[in-house]
């Protein structure tokens, strides 16, 4: 019988590893049942005139960590005490990334707390809904929508790039809100606790993206806006909204 060569022998085993791993990220991908990332449409009038409320926290400091529904949808989140200055930064963030991406006529956070606070103050003694404020602050600058979102968890890493003694995680949503009807028109969420590639070799896009380093708490977010507005709905002078058409022909 012909003696194998230990190199040969080496690089086919190499092989049947690979495509192993490559069977499982095709089926993980077929038939996983949680994914961080959800979206949903709801509506397919144009949206041009949007008014970005930002991020609100669902649990202040000094809570103790529960499960909480967001309050438009009623979706159940595992939420964790969150700074007020974190719903701050992501706000900002939010309306420079959707005012360069989605090609809206916007209407920014601080005109719309502006206009909360009044109708706040006016309605002092009517106790209103969430989504009935965001109506009516909609509706006072004549939008298409509201863009609003709550963030439930933001937990930092605890450890280095290369070894963590606890992941970084974090959860949050964004919603699309009618004024006119007080219906969602779009909605989104994303919940995500950092796994090594041991652990959930079916995320391999999470460890391409973060280059097989332990993200920050930041990173992993900002890895979940980008793909909450990958998928919302674009407006009319949008660079997405003209590719497509472009693409459509005359």
């Amino acid at each position: 019988m012909p003696k194998i060569d230990d190199k040969v022998f080496k690089k086919g085993r190499l092989f049947l590893w690979m495509l192993a791993l490559a069977g499982l990220l095709v089926y993980g991908g077929c038939h996983s049942q949680k994914t961080p990332a959800s979206y949903e449409m709801h509506t397919a009038m144009p949206i041009n005139k949007v008014v970005v409320d930002g991020f609100h926290v669902t649990m202040p400091q000094g809570i103790q960590p529960d499960v909480v529904r967001d309050p438009l949808s009623g979706t159940a989140f595992m939420a964790e005490p969150v700074s007020q200055n974190v719903a701050n930064r992501m706000t900002d963030i939010l309306y420079n990334r959707v005012a360069a991406e989605k090609g809206y006529e916007l209407v920014s956070p601080d005109q719309a707390k502006l206009v909360f606070s009044n109708i706040i103050r006016s309605d002092k003694n009517v106790a209103k809904s969430p989504i009935e404020v965001l109506r009516e602050v909609g509706n006072t600058f004549k939008a298409d929508a509201v863009l609003t979102g709550y963030i439930y968890r933001w937990r930092e890493r605890e450890g280095t790039d290369y070894a963590v003694n606890r992941p970084a995680s974090v959860a949050f949503d964004l919603h699309l809100i009618n004024p006119a009807e007080g219906t969602i028109l779009w909605k989104a969420k994303f919940d995500k606790t950092q796994r090594s590639l041991s652990e959930n070799v079916f995320d391999m896009s999470t460890f391409i993206k973060s280059k097989g380093r332990w993200m920050t708490v930041e990173k992993l977010a900002m890895l979940g806006l980008q793909k909450m507005l990958a998928e919302m709905p674009a407006g009319k002078d949008s660079k997405i909204r003209r590719e497509q058409i472009e693409m459509e022909g005359p």
